[in-house]
C-alpha cells in the first residue's frame, strides 16, 4: 500500500460501483456490491441491444461467407449457401485457399494481428490480462478475415469468428458505457456467447460456454446480463435463419445399461483423439514459428496444405455444416468417414497451425463425429448385441471430442442436446462426455483453449469458488488492541510516541485518530505526521484534512479491501453504527491476508479460532489526551 493518501476526489480513483463515492458508508457501499442492483439492469439493457446486433452480424457473415464460396469456387455472384466440395476447378482448387491465406496475412499484418486463431483464447487472454479491453477494429476485421478464409476453402465453421467478434463488440461497447473491467468482463462474455447463440439457436449451451471458459465465475451479478443475451441471440437466430434444430437427427433410443457401458468407454477412446488433436495443433504452430519467414506469409503457406488435401478429399473444404447432418444420419460410408476424420484433421490443424482466422468448434465436432461413427461401426461388427446405433455414436463422437479438446464439460453435453433435440441422449452424452473430459487431465496440461495464453504464461482457473473474503465478516478478525492517536495531541507528541512504541512492530503507515469520547476523527499517514511542514505544536486534528473512512463491525472482508484500497491505506478503523462512530479496534491487511490463508487452508480451523477470538477480552482507551491502545 501507498503511504501516501489519495484525498476522496482522486481522479485516478476508480470505484467498484460508479454511482457511489468515496464517501458512502460501508452498508450502502455493501449493498451496492450485492449480486444484483440497478447496474445488472443496465448492464442488461445493453446486452440486450449488443446481442440483437451480433444476431444482424452473424446473419451478414453467413451471407459473406456463401458469396465468397459461390465467387471463388463457381465463379457466381449469390448469397446462397452452397459447399465448395461441389466445385470443377480441378488442381486450380489448390490456388484458391492460398489467395485466402494470402489475404488474411496481409490483414493481420497491416490491420491487426488480433484476427488470427480462432477467436476463444484470445478473448480469455483480453478476460485475464487487459482488463477486457479488445481494440474497436477488431469488430470489422474479424468476421471479414474469417469469411475471406473459409469462404475460399479454410476447413472451418462461423460459430469461432462470430464468437470473436460478439465478444470484441461488447467490450467495445463496455469501454464506451465506462463501466469497471468486472463489468466489462461481463459484456464481453455476453456478446461473444450471443453470438453463439445467434449461429446455432443454442441459449444455454451459449450461457455455460461463458461460464467455463470467460467469465471464470458464477454469480447472480454476471450471469443475468449473460443468460438475457444468449436468450437475445437465440431469438435472433430463429428469426434470421430457422426455428428447426440446428443438427437434426433420427430419434435415439433409450439406452440399455450394455450401451450406456459402450458409450462410456467410446468417450474414454475419444478422450485420448481430443488430447491428440489438441496436442498436434500446438506442435504445427511451434513448426510454424520456425520458418525463416514472416508470419505474414504463413497463412498463405498453411493453405497449400488445405488446398492439395480439398483436390482429394472436397469435403473437407470450408464450412462443413452439411457433413454433420451426414454424419448424425449413420449413413455415410467408411470410405468418407475415414476421409473426415483424418483428411480434415489434417487440412484444419496444419491451417489453425498456421494463424489464419477460424474457428474450432465445427471441426471438433466433424472430426469426433466421424471417430465415434467409425467406432459405433466397429463395435456394431463385432459385438451385434451391444444396442447401440451409428446417430448416436457420431453424436457421443462430436461432444465428446469438444469436452476433452476444450474443457467445457457442461457446454459440450448442452450443445448437443439443443442442437438436435434428443432427449434420450443425455445419459449417453453425459457418460461419454465426463469420461472423456476425465482422461483428458491426465494427457495435456492445458486445453485447446488455454494452451497457447498458458504458454506466455497467463495462468487460466480451473475452477471457480466464492470469493472467501465475502464470506468473512470483519467482525471476525478485526484487532481491538491497536494503535491510536488524540485529536489533542501535538505533532511532537505523536513522533515521540510513535518511535517509542511502534518501531519494534513493523513499518506502521496508517494511524487512527480519534476524539476524547473515542470517536473517529479522521486517519493520519507517517509521512504526515513526521513531515517539516509541520510544527512540533501543531494539533493532530490539523493532519486529518476530512478523511474519514471506517468499516462497521458486520461488513464483509471485500468491502474493507474496496476502502483501503480506495484511499491507499493499510489500516482500517472499525467503528459501531452511531452516528459518532466510535472505533471498536482496527482492521489492518495482516489480519485480511491470515483470515484469507486460513480460512483457504482449513476453514474449520478458521472457525474455531475466531470462536476464541470473540471470547476474547477489549481493552478500552484510558485517560484523555493520551496516545494509548485499544
Amino acid at each position: 500500500m501507498s503511504s501516501n493518501i489519495p484525498s476522496s476526489g482522486h481522479s485516478d480513483i476508480i470505484p467498484v460501483a460508479p454511482s457511489l463515492s468515496t464517501d458512502t458508508e460501508p452498508d450502502e457501499r455493501e449493498q451496492s456490491n450485492s449480486p444484483v442492483n440497478k447496474r445488472v439492469l443496465y448492464l442488461s439493457m445493453q446486452a440486450i441491444f449488443n446481442a440483437i446486433v451480433i444476431g444482424v452480424i452473424a446473419k451478414l457473415l453467413v451471407g459473406l461467407i456463401a458469396l465468397i464460396t459461390n465467387l471463388s469456387f463457381y465463379g457466381k455472384f449469390s448469397f446462397e449457401e452452397s459447399s465448395p466440395a461441389g466445385n470443377h476447378l480441378g488442381l486450380l482448387v489448390i490456388i484458391v485457399p492460398v489467395i485466402g491465406g494470402l489475404i488474411v496475412g496481409v490483414m493481420a499484418r497491416y490491420g491487426s494481428p488480433a484476427i488470427r486463431g480462432h477467436g476463444i483464447p484470445e478473448a480469455m487472454e483480453q478476460v485475464l490480462v487487459n482488463e477486457s479491453k479488445i481494440k474497436p477494429i477488431i469488430t470489422f476485421l474479424k468476421p471479414i478475415s474469417a469469411a475471406i478464409s473459409i469462404g475460399t476453402g479454410g476447413p472451418f465453421g462461423a460459430e469461432g469468428p462470430i464468437i470473436s467478434t460478439g465478444g470484441a463488440f461488447g467490450s467495445v461497447t463496455g469501454q464506451v458505457m465506462r463501466i469497471t473491467a468486472n463489468e466489462r468482463k461481463i459484456m464481453l462474455a455476453a456478446g461473444a456467447c450471443a453470438g453463439m447463440a445467434a449461429i446455432f439457436g443454442t441459449p444455454l449451451a451459449a450461457v455455460l460456454l461463458a461460464i467455463e471458459l470467460l467469465l471464470f465465475e458464477f454469480s447472480p451479478r454476471s450471469i443475468i446480463p449473460v443468460a438475457l443475451s444468449c436468450a437475445t441471440g437465440a431469438a435472433a437466430h430463429f428469426a434470421l435463419f430457422n426455428s428447426e434444430p440446428v443438427f437434426a437427427m433420427p430419434a435415439i433410443p433409450e439406452p440399455s445399461s450394455i450401451a450406456m457401458v459402450t458409450y462410456v468407454l467410446m468417450g474414454v477412446i475419444i478422450g485420448v483423439f481430443a488430447a491428440f488433436v489438441s496436442k498436434a495443433v500446438y506442435v504445427i504452430e511451434d513448426l510454424f514459428e520456425q520458418l525463416p519467414i514472416h508470419w505474414m506469409w504463413w497463412p498463405a503457406i498453411g493453405a497449400v496444405a488445405v488446398g492439395t488435401v480439398g483436390y482429394f478429399a472436397p469435403r473437407t473444404l470450408g464450412v462443413g455444416y452439411v457433413n454433420i447432418h451426414d454424419l448424425l444420419t449413420g449413413t455415410l460410408p467408411l470410405y468418407l468417414l475415414g476421409t473426415l476424420s483424418l483428411m480434415k484433421f489434417l487440412s484444419w490443424s496444419i491451417s489453425l497451425g498456421s494463424g489464419t482466422s477460424g474457428g474450432t468448434l465445427a471441426p471438433l465436432l466433424t472430426i469426433g463425429g466421424a471417430i465415434g461413427a467409425l467406432l459405433g461401426t466397429g463395435i456394431i461388427a463385432l459385438l451385434p448385441g451391444s444396442g447401440i446405433n451409428i446417430p448416436t455414436c457420431a453424436l457421443i463422437g462430436m461432444a465428446a471430442m469438444f469436452a476433452g479438446a476444450s474443457r467445457a464439460l457442461l457446454t459440450s453435453i448442452v450443445f448437443a442436446l439443443e442442437a438436435t433435440m434428443q432427449a434420450h441422449g443425455l445419459l449417453p452424452l453425459l457418460g461419454a462426455c465426463t469420461a472423456s473430459y476425465f482422461i483428458s487431465f491426465f494427457l495435456m496440461r492445458g486445453s485447446i483453449m488455454t494452451e497457447k495464453i498458458e504458454r506466455r504464461g497467463i495462468f487460466t482457473p480451473h475452477s471457480y469458488e466464492p470469493d472467501i473474503l465475502q464470506k468473512i465478516s470483519v467482525s471476525d478478525v478485526y484487532l481491538p488492541d491497536c494503535n491510536v492517536l488524540s485529536t489533542d495531541n501535538t505533532v511532537k507528541e505523536a513522533r515521540e510516541w510513535i518511535k517509542s512504541n511502534t518501531e519494534s512492530e513493523g513499518q506502521v503507515t496508517t494511524f487512527i485518530i480519534v476524539h476524547n469520547d473515542g470517536s473517529l476523527a479522521g486517519i493520519a499517514n507517517r509521512s504526515e505526521i513526521f513531515s517539516k511542514e509541520y510544527a512540533d505544536g501543531v494539533l493532530l486534528k490539523e493532519l486529518i484534512k476530512d478523511r474519514r473512512p471506517y468499516i462497521y463491525e458486520n461488513n464483509r472482508l471485500s468491502i474493507a479491501i474496496d476502502v483501503m484500497d480506495r484511499y491507499g491505506i493499510d489500516l482500517l478503523p472499525v467503528t459501531d453504527h452511531t452516528s459518532n462512530k466510535i472505533v471498536l479496534g482496527c482492521l489492518s491487511h495482516r489480519e485480511i491476508f491470515a483470515a484469507y490463508t486460513l480460512h483457504r487452508n482449513d476453514a474449520e480451523v478458521f472457525k474455531r479460532a475466531i470462536s476464541l477470538k470473540r471470547h476474547g477480552i477489549k481493552v478500552i482507551l484510558k485517560g484523555k489526551n493520551l496516545l494509548g491502545r485499544y
